[in-house]
């Protein structure tokens, strides 16, 4: 009888949300198939816990980012003790570098999960991205920016990063504590960005749009879901405009399945993004989303059918198509209708874990070293 497939997964993110909660889901269905799992990760990480749950074993060590070199012998050791059929790194954060190079030391093959659309040099593309026999993109958009940077095609394979539609899905269980819990004044419609609070999220172009869309619809409301070091420019900016009665700072939020079926629209003005998985999440709760087409953002927003995309910087384009969506509320319905249909078809869990092991089985039976 020959031995399970194992795997060995490094995962440098500490908190349950983005990359790392697609790892568990992962690390879940993967269980589920048979596979034998192994998490690497942060010491005292949240991942840790929740990869435990999964019948993972979970081996946590110092992870100190790209400057940790001794990340590659502490990783090496791991996978020569383990010895996994393949190694699977699924963060940048030192894990992506420290970890490629560890696993070539060891002899085994490795996989980089690619969950970023910003552009690399040409020159390190070449040199770093040698080290993985394979790069797996959570979104065509980042696949697409890999093979312009000179990976071959047949190196790089798309699979959709998912949303548990499940634990998401539509229904608001009470809009008036929702409202309150928020803070929120009066009953008026709410929108919201859920993301970092980076400069890249675009948080600021809603912001200036915002007055325009009170001029049309008085009782707007607007959260932003997440923390990140422009917190601080952002309510500088909300209290100059005078803005802090509508625009409410909710921070990061582990029960957002709670909360987002309670909104009426999402906001997603991202100048990049690899996909977006709080734009999954809104989908499967049926939030219709007003987005710029960054990255991989088309694959979940289609364009009339679940939301709307505008070109990035289109403020007049932005404002007009939240306004619109707001004063027509039925219509807003009808798109949140058409997003959960979207993320149940094509971004389901089961789908991610059989395109990840795909890929694996087809590296085992190629006998690549």
């Amino acid at each position: 009888m020959s031995a399970p497939l194992t795997v060995l997964h490094v995962e440098a993110g500490r908190h349950l949300y983005g990359g790392a909660l697609q790892v568990v889901y992962l690390l879940h269905g993967l269980q589920v198939e048979g596979v034998r799992n192994i998490l690497v990760c942060p010491e005292g990480s949240a991942v840790a816990a929740a990869a435990r749950e999964t019948g993972a074993k979970v081996i946590e060590t110092p992870m100190g980012g790209d400057a940790d070199l001794g990340l590659v012998f502490r990783l090496r050791h791991i996978i020569r003790r383990e010895r996994p059929s393949l190694v699977h790194l699924h963060s940048r954060r030192g894990a992506d570098l420290w970890g490629g190079i560890a696993a070539r030391l060891a002899g085994v093959p490795v996989i980089l999960t690619r969950r970023v659309d910003n552009p690399e040099p040409r020159a390190w593309v070449g040199l770093k991205y040698r080290l993985y026999h394979r790069v797996v993109s959570i979104s065509e958009g980042i696949r697409q920016v890999l093979i312009n940077e000179g990976l071959a095609p047949a190196r790089v394979t798309c699979v959709h990063s998912a949303v548990d539609t499940e634990r998401y899905r539509p229904g608001c269980v009470d809009r008036a504590l929702f409202g309150h819990e928020l803070g929120l004044a009066g009953e008026g419609p709410v929108l919201a960005v859920v993301a970092q609070l980076i400069a890249r999220k675009g948080h600021r172009y809603l912001l200036e749009a915002l007055p325009g869309i009170l001029d049309a619809v008085p009782g707007v409301q607007v959260v932003f879901f997440g923390r990140g070091p422009l917190e601080m420019a952002l309510r500088t900016e909300v209290e100059r405009a005078g803005l802090t009665e509508q625009v409410h700072f909710a921070g990061f939020r582990d029960d957002l399945e709670r909360l987002l079926p309670c909104l009426d629209l999402v906001v997603h003005p991202a100048e990049m993004e690899g996909l977006g998985v709080s734009l999954l999440q809104a989908a499967a709760c049926g939030v219709p989303i007003v987005a710029f087409p960054a990255g991989g953002i088309p694959e979940i927003v289609r364009e009339g059918e679940n939301g709307y995309l505008l070109p990035v910087g289109d403020m007049a384009g932005l404002r007009g198509r939240v306004i619109e969506l707001l004063q027509a509320p039925e219509r807003a319905r009808a798109m949140g209708r058409c997003g959960r249909a979207l993320v149940e078809r094509e971004f389901s869990i089961d789908s991610m874990v059989q395109g990840n092991l795909a890929i694996y089985r087809e590296l085992i039976s190629s006998k690549i070293v």
